[in-house]
């Protein structure tokens, strides 16, 4: 696979007890990106995955540090102001909320060819990324 950006979905679903299947599919997509060395988040997606995971999951804090630890050996791009503007521009563009932009516009500069996420509508190219969901 090309490389690509992982949205804060994949990585929360890893820790979802109560969905079984996603939280393979999610752990499967997280270890490839890893191993291929292809895989690529932001400092928004790791700290969305703890705020989200603590908070709606119920995941013990150590155990998220833990994790944020491991996908952090992915690449990781640090979320500035010209990403931040760039997301505005996109959101007013593609009518898509801010945080999704933000993450295509991150995916767009890390020069991934693939986000996966469940948010988007899968198939779509936006900013010259195709979007996959790792979970249909």
């Amino acid at each position: 696979m090309a490389r690509r950006f992982l949205d804060t979905n994949v990585l929360v679903y890893t820790d979802d007890g109560g969905d079984r299947r996603r939280a393979r599919l999610g752990l499967a997509a997280v270890q490839d990106a890893i191993e291929s060395r292809e895989g690529v988040i932001s400092t928004q997606v790791l700290q969305e995955y703890f705020s989200v995971t603590t908070r709606k999951l119920g995941t013990d804090p150590a155990v998220a540090r833990r994790k944020m630890q491991l996908f952090a050996t992915m690449e990781v791009l640090q979320v500035d102001v010209e990403l931040i503007v760039g997301a505005v521009d996109l959101h007013r563009l593609h009518a898509i909320s801010f945080w999704d932009a933000l993450i295509l516009q991150a995916a767009g500069r890390a020069g991934c060819e693939v986000l996966l996420t469940e948010d988007l509508q899968a198939g779509r190219a936006i900013a010259g990324l195709r979007i996959v969901d790792p979970f249909a």
